[in-house]
């Protein structure tokens, strides 16, 4: 769905960073912390999505995250409009579940 021409979307941050050490483990939790306090919720082990009102406004998440990423590890981001979001195929078991919920959005009149 657009709003005055922007189009929604789900940033997605998907990351494998070494945990050996306690250097590593403190990399790992502050880059956890980070994308917990910027809003991104986690959906799987080191798989965390943010839903943003625009491409713009996920750019700016996008590039909050990399000024963040730990010197080892991977990570990646990938972006998926809603409606894409809305056709993800989600199992817990055997069980099909929906996607989650857009959030509301904030409309000034």
């Amino acid at each position: 769905m657009d709003l005055n021409g922007w189009r929604r979307v789900w940033l997605f941050v998907l990351f494998d960073l070494p945990v050996k050490t306690s250097e590593d483990r403190f990399r790992y939790r502050t880059f956890h912390r980070l994308l917990l306090k910027d809003g991104f919720d986690r959906i799987q082990f080191s798989v965390y999505t943010r839903f943003c009102s625009s491409i713009e406004n996920s750019e700016v998440h996008e590039n909050r995250v990399k000024l963040q990423i730990p010197p080892e590890g991977e990570v990646r981001m990938l972006v998926l409009t809603d409606k894409q979001y809305e056709r993800m195929h989600i199992y817990h078991g055997k069980r099909k579940q929906k996607p989650e919920k857009t959030r509301p959005q904030l409309l000034l009149f």
